[in-house]
């Protein structure tokens, strides 16, 4: 290869000469080609052989330092240009540099050998440790700061059940989504307290609320084995109870924390745990120390004893496992445990070893909750007694249905139960007398008393399998038993017999036709029906009495009498005065002749009541089956109704000695050496209904018997021989609930 260059004036310049160049030849730099035998290669001279290191393992390592520092430091102008641009920190700065350069991780770490080379060193690991711990702090405070606690409180955590009771104030029945009732702290005995404290967090009074050591586990066993356990403090499971969901997950387990921190700062630890023993689980259906007491044994939580509270105290650490009752492992297990918490109590000093030795028998709990007491006449009882609450204490269905509150009824345990022994009796028998027949019958009942007071009522064979209820249904015609009500009409307003004419005062005396088929006239003459046919009156059997004085007919039952004495009065006024005595305007019937003979439909309840007015001298009470409510103890304004005006004094003396009359000639033996009693019996013409209604007491009960099929028409049947010969049994199902029979 020679070397070339280009003159001045074109040419290039050689070793051999010189040759110029033409305008559009192109410059080539000429190579001379290579030999086959020859490579293009580039020698780089190979560098004296490093000296091997001299010294020990430590001197090592500071080389290979000094190496790895020189290797990362840089140009020098970079790293002063970078100190110079910090301005006033640069002294600080070039201070920290080298424990910064120490502290950044060199990997492969030079000096080291196999898997230490990828370690962190001691500084690395501390550094890491400390930055961790900071960041944790300020993750914790700032997740405390920004958790509140809920405004509003988890409803069904707080929703109880109503508790009804009987009028001689012991419990009759109890409803509700769930079983519960709030308790106040100061009706819980310390030993009760403590028995769950002992269980669950003995150290709930010196907590801060959680408990980090059962935060740990629980945190672990969720996040390393997929499951969860507790480990909560009693003011982290009221937490839960309240404000959060039943979901084990660790967010919710974060949050459950947080809650509990501040509100163990809010509240007092009473407060904390008042709410805990009345919003725990205890298995049965029961929520709270209060319903499981009387769910286990019977008895408010304030009659509990140590053993017994220590049972109770089991069952929170899971009812399924503890219930004594559901097994014989289950039952070893609460042995166990129940004896656990009692050695508990003692080692924290809330429990005497001499008190302790007297607890060696295990207190089993009754087999079966008697808190389900519902179910047959009591829910037709508990129907009544809740619609009247909610009317009466001004309570939406929601308030209702939250629970809490307590219901006593005017109901009487020993008339309810006289009373529906009677019809059960009676059904029993129409069964085996014809099952066809008494498939389709029905007995409506209902005690009333004077003062307005519903004592007992006979609503059907069972709640949960017929919900309508015969003692407050509109269903059939009262009959012959409506003739009261046209009588005390007549006493109360007279009778006019002329259009314009004054109204002329009637009596008990005062005489009427009592044949059979006599035709009903008005002012105008003979009363005509739409059809163009004269209306008239008939008798049981088509029987004829003659001239008959208005308290005979009534005491006799004679009909034709009354419905003219009804078109006499005004049918207008006979309703007035029925309604004012009790019975619905929505049951009374069309305003015809047929209305005296008793076209309306009251229910017994109302027929009840429309007799209970003249033994109360012609006071009419609304029926009330609810005397009282509260809620957690404290009374609610409730509107007891009050007696008004229906009929005078007089008038209902005399209705009363009518009725007195009449059950005395019905029923001669029952009335001998009895004072106070009066009834009367009532049919229909077309026989579908049969009622005895009367008074014994000051309590006046009526009784229905009748026929309908549910399923099919709802019109009702004929009773063919449901209610007795003479219609024998509405009588006896009367005198039983009176107590005469």
């Amino acid at each position: 290869m020679t070397d070339a260059s280009q003159g001045e004036d074109g040419t290039v310049a050689g070793g051999r000469g010189e040759k110029p160049l033409d305008a559009d030849e192109t410059l080539h730099l000429r190579v001379d080609a290579l030999r086959a035998d020859e490579t293009m290669q580039l020698r780089v001279p190979t560098p004296p052989e490093a000296p091997a290191p001299s010294g020990g393992r430590a001197e090592r390592r500071r080389d290979a330092r000094s190496a790895a520092r020189e290797r990362t430091a840089g140009p020098g102008a970079a790293t002063a240009a970078a100190f110079r641009r910090l301005g006033p920190l640069a002294p600080y700065a070039r201070r920290i540099a080298p424990y910064a350069r120490r502290l950044k991780p060199v990997y492969p770490r030079p000096g080291r050998t196999g898997w230490r080379r990828w370690m962190p060193s001691w500084r690395q690991w501390i550094g890491a440790v400390l930055s961790s711990f900071g960041l944790l702090g300020a993750f914790l405070v700032t997740a405390y700061a920004m958790t509140d606690i809920p405004a509003n409180i988890n409803s069904y955590a707080t929703q109880q059940d109503n508790v009804y009771f009987w009028s001689d104030g012991t419990p009759m029945a109890r409803t509700g989504w769930v079983q519960r009732q709030a308790m106040p702290l100061k009706d819980i005995p310390q030993d009760v307290r403590w028995a769950v404290l002992a269980a669950e967090n003995e150290s709930f009074y010196s907590d801060p609320g959680i408990s980090l050591k059962g935060l740990s586990r629980a945190l672990f066993r969720t996040v390393g084995e997929g499951d969860t356990e507790g480990g909560s403090t009693i003011t982290q499971q009221y937490v839960k109870n309240v404000y959060l969901t039943q979901n084990q997950t660790v967010s919710r387990k974060f949050t459950e924390a947080m809650i509990a921190l501040k509100l163990d700062n809010k509240m007092s630890k009473d407060e904390i745990l008042e709410g805990y023993l009345n919003t725990s689980w205890f298995g049965r259906g029961t929520y709270g120390i209060q319903r499981a007491a009387q769910a286990y044994y019977g008895k408010d939580v304030g009659r509990l004893n140590v053993s017994e509270a220590a049972m109770l105290a089991s069952l929170l650490k899971g009812a399924g496992l503890y219930d004594p009752t559901l097994g014989k492992a289950n039952h070893a297990r609460a042995v166990e445990r129940w004896s656990w918490i009692l050695d508990r109590m003692v080692k924290i000093g809330k429990l005497s070893p001499q008190e302790r030795a007297t607890y060696t028998k295990f207190p089993d709990p009754l087999k079966t909750n008697p808190l389900y007491d519902t179910g047959e006449q009591s829910d037709y009882l508990v129907e009544l007694a809740s619609q009247y609450a909610k009317k009466a204490g001004h309570l939406t269905d929601k308030q209702f249905d939250l629970g809490g509150y307590q219901i006593y009824t005017t109901f009487d345990r020993k008339r309810e139960r006289a009373l529906t022994d009677a019809v059960a009796k009676a059904r029993k028998e129409a069964k085996a007398d014809d099952p066809e027949v008494a498939e389709s019958g029905h007995y409506g009942a209902a005690s009333v008393a004077a003062d307005g007071r519903v004592l007992a009522v006979y609503g059907g064979p069972d709640h949960r399998k017929q919900g309508y209820n015969e003692s407050n249904a509109t269903t059939v015609p009262a009959g012959t038993a409506f003739l009261p009500f046209v009588y005390a009409a007549g006493l109360e307003h007279g009778v006019h017999k002329t259009r314009s004419g004054p109204a002329t005062p009637v009596g008990p005396d005062s005489v009427y036709d009592g044949d059979d088929g006599v035709p009903v006239t008005t002012p105008e003459g003979p009363y005509w029906d739409r059809s163009g046919k004269k209306v008239a009156a008939h008798n049981d059997g088509r029987r004829s009495y003659g001239k008959i004085s208005l308290r005979e007919a009534l005491a006799k039952s004679v009909n034709t009498p009354f419905m003219q004495l009804g078109m006499d009065t005004g049918l207008d006024k006979v309703t007035r005065t029925a309604v004012a005595s009790g019975l619905l305007r929505s049951s009374i019937g069309p305003q015809v002749p047929a209305l005296s003979l008793g076209s309306s439909t009251p229910s017994a309840i109302r027929m009840a009541s429309g007799y209970a007015t003249f033994a109360a001298g012609g006071n009419h009470t609304e029926p009330y089956s609810v005397r009282r409510v509260t809620r957690n103890g404290a009374p609610l304004p409730l509107n007891i109704p009050r007696p008004k005006r229906a009929v005078g004094a007089q008038v209902a003396e005399r209705v009363t000695e009518a009725l007195t009359d009449s059950f005395r000639t019905a029923h001669p033996d029952a009335a001998a050496g009895r004072s106070g009693v009066s009834g009367k019996a009532g049919g229909t013409d077309k026989d579908t209904a049969a009622w005895y209604v009367g008074t014994a007491d000051a309590v006046s009960t009526a009784i229905v018997v009748y026929r309908i099929d549910l399923a099919k028409s709802l019109e009702p049947l004929p009773l063919r021989g449901l209610a007795g010969s003479d219609h024998s049994v509405p009588y006896a199902l009367w005198s039983a609930a009176t107590g005469l029979g």
